[in-house]
């Protein structure tokens, strides 16, 4: 087993929740349930998706990704991790200083790939739009 998360930090004006609006909106183009909070500068989307990939993955995981702005910085973390149920009403500080990311086994390291590929390049336009 091991962990994929990737981490990278954008400048940017625009807003946190902005951005995760049009990225879950994205996400939805391309297939994947989504949910996702924001607050105060911070917030988390997940994605998962049916089919192939979805079996691929235990049904309670995602695709999680955490945003936190500071002043004209956004860091992205992206990672697997345990799909959380009524995100809605969880606050995000608590998802952000807890443990999110699991560990994976290979057929979810297969899933860097499309995160990488597809996913955080379009999440790269997004900002920089």
């Amino acid at each position: 087993m091991g962990f994929f998360k990737k981490e990278k930090v954008y400048t940017t004006q625009k807003d946190v929740g902005q951005i995760i609006n049009q990225f879950a909106a994205y996400l939805q183009q391309k297939g994947f349930k989504t949910q996702y909070k924001e607050e105060n500068g911070k917030a988390i989307v997940q994605a998962q998706k049916g089919g192939i990939l979805r079996d691929l993955i235990a049904a309670d995981r995602a695709l999680t990704f955490t945003f936190e702005k500071v002043g004209n910085q956004l860091k992205v973390t992206a990672g697997i991790g345990k799909w959380i149920q009524n995100l809605a009403v969880t606050a995000v500080e608590t998802i952000l200083l807890s443990p999110l990311f699991l560990a994976i086994d290979v057929p979810e390291m297969l899933w860097t790939e499309h995160v990488e590929s597809e996913i955080m390049k379009g999440l790269e336009q997004l900002i920089s739009s």
